[in-house]
């Protein structure tokens, strides 16, 4: 006879012994022996909680404090930070290390040092692996490295982003070759991964040696200051082997890694701030190569008529470009990305409309907005980002050339520059273009002009489009005729007048079919925002967006 739910059983228990509340019932006592011996022992129970405490209390508490007492946040403060609150499943909970040599019997603990699973982030599924260094400093080993593949296996399957939070001592010595091994298997997981899939990686403690490629080979890498650093060998082995005598931080802190690697993509203050950080990236980029990102309403604004005031028609006066961008995008929507490092151009995700778009554009304030080594491997980088993920690129121009000398020429400009031609030739998402004031040689060509395959070109009525600049041409073009002038001032006015009637203005380009339109500054939002909406259901090819995105 079946027990109905929320009614009370008539039976007492004494002990081992049920007796009936109603003797003249006793048909009903054979029916609860029958449910009693139906249910599991409670010992059944008590062994799964227990070890799933034990899996889920790390290191234990005295590790935690230690934890804690270096502002690091535990693994799970970490990971209930970042995914919506109660969505997150764990797998591989129980697996421990096989290992009993060098008193690893002692040391091994369910989950071996580092927790997989997935939940949602802004509502939407996620996969992560994030060590946790409580547990034998969040080594990798044989079953740790066996986690992290399983879980990135199942990333791709479920084509979906995959996070990585790294906070480990590295290659776990007590179990030799085997723990080293596994890096091989992330290492190609990432790769096949790359484009298909975001990948993220967020550094928040120590990340050296082998492990640091796990990371350079993700999307993008946040570190946190102070408490971030990666590096392929320690200070002690760079004082030993080179003699040069560094701290860890300025080795390879989030500062270092930031604005002079440019291995690290984003940093922060403090570890909620950076989760913050990725949450909010995540909400830029799609769930993978095959779809569009999350529409997100935001509040649509037009400030076109302050852009005469930010770029003056003077143009060796510097303007700050981010105040450019903030006229036409939606409120707050612009994110950088990159931004310490390469600042001769600036890149980074906003929202039109409400709908995504990448952009690149240069930046006056440093280097003039020349074009040096590391603004273009960034933005190359990030044009490749975009492209992988279906994400609509608008490059704003203002930029007078490659920046010169030496250092830039033996640092390999030509080589390194390519990086962004390539970039943009292959890139077949809708690309549009606004020349806002110089745009010359072949550094306006590398920034998605036209004949790179840009779709739509504009260009408001100060730009100018040539070689070179009119000062630098005609001291090139009339070098002996200003030598032998009376007046070499007169003369050079004259012939740079004459120059810039000839050739820069842009409505010899436009003639020429070089640009599609000269646009005032008050018709700039509404030309792109018109110009992308045109080009939304622009064809790619199943071959021109399943490229990965190579680490530039």
């Amino acid at each position: 006879m079946p027990i109905e739910i929320g009614k009370p059983i008539p039976y007492k228990f004494e002990g081992n012994q049920i007796s009936t509340a109603k003797q003249n019932k006793p048909e009903k006592e054979s029916t609860v022996r029958e449910v009693m011996e139906d249910m599991w022992d409670p010992k059944y129970f008590e062994d799964l909680e227990a070890r799933r405490a034990k899996a889920k209390a790390g290191g234990g508490q005295k590790r935690i404090y230690a934890q804690h007492g270096k502002g690091k946040l535990t693994v799970w403060e970490r990971i209930n930070y970042l995914f919506d609150p109660g969505s997150f499943q764990e797998v591989g909970s129980l697996v421990e290390s096989r290992f009993t040599d060098f008193g690893m019997d002692k040391k091994r603990l369910p989950g071996d040092g580092v927790v997989t699973g997935f939940g949602t982030i802004n509502g939407e599924a996620v996969y992560v692996a994030a060590e946790d260094f409580t547990v034998i400093g969040g080594t990798y080993g044989e079953y740790h490295s066996r986690k992290i593949v399983r879980i990135m296996d199942m990333a791709f399957q479920s084509k979906a982003p995959f996070i990585t939070i790294n906070d480990s001592g590295g290659a776990r010595m007590e179990e030799g070759i085997a723990g080293l091994d596994g890096y091989g298997d992330m290492f190609l997981r990432h790769t096949r991964a790359s484009g298909k899939i975001p990948q993220i990686a967020v550094i928040m403690g120590p990340c050296a040696g082998g492990a640091c490629y796990g990371p350079a080979l993700c999307d993008y890498v946040f570190m946190v200051e102070k408490t971030s650093q990666m590096f392929l060998t320690g200070p002690a082995v760079v004082k030993t082997v080179m003699g040069e005598d560094i701290s860890t931080e300025q080795l390879g802190g989030a500062e270092s890694h930031s604005s002079l690697s440019g291995v690290a993509h984003f940093k922060y203050p403090s570890e909620y701030e950076c989760l913050d950080g990725v949450k909010k990236l995540l909400s830029y980029l799609p769930k993978n190569y095959r779809e569009k990102p999350v529409r997100i309403i935001g509040k649509a604004r037009d400030h076109s008529e302050e852009l005469q005031e930010i770029v003056t028609d003077n143009q060796r006066r510097a303007y700050d470009v981010h105040k450019v961008i903030d006229t036409f995008v939606d409120e707050g929507s612009f994110f950088e990305v990159h931004q310490d490092f390469g600042k001769s151009i600036v890149v980074g995700y906003a929202r039109l409309d409400s709908e995504v778009i990448g952009i690149v554009a240069s930046n006056p304030m440093w280097l003039g907005g020349s074009l040096d080594i590391d603004s273009g491997e960034k933005a190359a980088r990030f044009v490749r980002c975009c492209d992988c993920f279906g994400i609509p690129l608008l490059t704003m121009i203002d930029v007078p050339g490659f920046m010169p000398g030496s250092k830039m020429e033996h640092g390999g400009i030509i080589r390194r520059g390519a990086k962004l031609l390539y970039a943009y030739c292959e890139a077949s998402v809708p690309k549009v273009s606004l020349i806002l004031r110089k745009a010359y040689g072949g550094a306006y060509i590398a920034m998605n002009s036209k004949g790179m395959g840009a779709d739509i070109v504009y260009a408001w009525p100060i730009a100018q489009i040539a070689v070179m600049g009119a000062e630098g041409a005609v001291g090139i073009m009339y070098k002996h005729e200003l030598e032998e002038a009376a007046d070499k001032e007169a003369v050079r006015a004259e012939k740079i007048a004459e120059y810039n009637d000839k050739f820069m203005s842009p409505y010899i380009a436009a003639k020429l079919g070089i640009i599609d339109e000269v646009i005032s500054p008050e018709e700039t939002r509404r030309k792109i925002r018109t110009a992308f909406e045109s080009l939304s259901s622009k064809e790619r090819s199943e071959l021109s967006y399943s490229h990965g995105n190579i680490p530039l």
